[in-house]
């Protein structure tokens, strides 16, 4: 199960503000509005050492109030699927209403536990006021003010204590997730490599459903393929396949080595796409670009070339990922995709000798020293790689604080430069000496 944590509830309770504060930026446009939240639905929190996705199912609602009931309730039931905690968010200030009494009707039967978090409790008054709440009939009963952060350390204590941080499942294979929007040929993709209709496949957005492994072993080649797919009932609005599929996706991330994203060639690289891709960054996880219906775009010598730098550009800093344009329909170049993937894979999985990274990376620095910090200047003693399951890197040095990120980003491209990690994120760590 991927550690998702879901906040679920009606609009304007402060759903994105408490997403705000877990993921630790404002990140979703916040507003008086129902249903404005936009854009970043999901983000990574770590808390206590454990790590965890945050859903903030605000951002999958649009649409008229009997429209928005419905899709919360949808929206609670694949949470209850789906996630590994669930936050039920509501408001002091409105006080209990029917959707609320409705929706923890539906919580309560879920097998997860559920959170019930009551927002906007900022003072003695409001709190008083708000044990009218535990009516609801949810043990675990939190009091917060989402805007200040009041109580979301208690919160965050107990949420983890349900997060599995299980090390990486350790497979003999290596782990290959195909991820993207709906309707980029995701599905197809599955089916071509493995040579049967998996997956039924269906020009309905968001018809795939469970995460599915399957073993692939041709050619030599063998790995687990992770599709987020299956069948889904169409009765669903389109909202829900879209929040349906981000869950999707999430879990897929979590269980992959190696991600590759499908874009669509007419649509280009869209916001959730980078969505996606950040947050496989952030866990660390290896990254194939695949640009599918690439028949379907008027060539001339340049467009391939043009169309990689755009993408780079806009994955940039982290732009080392290699970029392969596919066609499924026609089946152009979908078994280079396993190729780079698996080369992905070793460069997610290469070790550097301690003597050899020293000799280099110190010699590196020696040429192209890090500029003081207000007079004063680091002094680099040491380079290890780490145990990790992804390629992290120790320098230690004098003071960590006098290195600036600059120079950190210096010393990854050199990295890069020296060694191909190609479609694997980098991790190096400032130690003290």
């Amino acid at each position: 199960m991927g550690n998702i944590v879901a906040i679920v509830g009606r609009p304007n309770v402060g759903k994105s503000t408490l997403y705000n504060r877990l993921v630790g930026f404002r990140d979703a446009i916040t507003d008086d509005f129902s249903g404005v939240t936009r854009d970043r639905k999901y983000g990574f929190c770590e808390w206590n050492g454990k790590r965890f996705t945050v859903v903030d199912t605000g951002g999958f609602v649009h649409g008229s109030s009997d429209v928005f009931e419905a899709a919360i309730r949808d929206q609670a039931r694949i949470a209850m699927e789906e996630a590994a905690v669930i936050l039920f968010m509501v408001d002091t200030q409105t006080g209990v209403t029917d959707l609320d009494e409705e929706l923890s009707k539906l919580l309560r039967r879920s097998k997860k536990p559920v959170f019930l978090v009551v927002n906007k409790v900022d003072n003695h008054k409001r709190l008083m006021e708000a044990n009218e709440f535990w009516s609801l009939g949810f043990e675990s009963t939190f009091f917060v003010a989402s805007i200040s952060g009041s109580g979301t350390g208690e919160l965050l204590d107990a949420v983890v204590e349900h997060i599995e941080n299980a090390p990486e499942m350790e497979s003999e294979f290596p782990k290959f997730a195909i991820v993207g929007r709906p309707n980029v040929g995701k599905s197809s993709l599955t089916n071509a490599l493995l040579g049967e209709e998996r997956n039924i496949v269906t020009p309905v957005a968001g018809t795939t459903r469970d995460p599915i492994h399957s073993h692939y072993n041709k050619f030599g080649k063998e790995f687990i393929l992770i599709d987020t797919a299956g069948i889904r009932k169409k009765t669903k609005v389109e909202e829900d396949l879209e929040f349906y599929s981000v869950m999707r996706a999430i879990r897929a991330v979590e269980e992959a080595d190696v991600c590759l994203l499908v874009l669509d060639a007419e649509q280009g690289i869209e916001s959730q796409d980078m969505n996606i891709m950040r947050l496989a960054q952030k866990r660390h996880k290896g990254i194939v670009v695949l640009v599918n219906k690439w028949d379907l775009i008027h060539k001339d010598t340049n467009t391939a070339r043009d169309y990689e730098k755009a993408i780079k550009a806009k994955m940039a800093p982290f732009d080392d990922v290699p970029i392969l344009f596919i066609s499924v329909l026609e089946k152009q170049r979908i078994f280079q995709a396993v190729e780079l993937a698996l080369e992905v894979y070793a460069n997610r999985t290469r070790r550097i000798k301690t003597s050899e990274l020293n000799d280099v990376m110190l010699e590196v620095i020696e040429q192209m020293p890090p500029p003081s910090v207000k007079g004063r200047y680091p002094k680099f003693k040491y380079v290890t790689q780490l145990p990790t399951p992804f390629p992290a890197f120790a320098f230690f040095v004098n003071n960590p604080n006098w290195v600036r990120d600059t120079y950190v980003q210096f010393l990854e491209n050199q990295l890069r430069k020296r060694y191909n990690f190609s479609g694997s994120p980098i991790e190096i760590y400032m130690r003290a000496k």
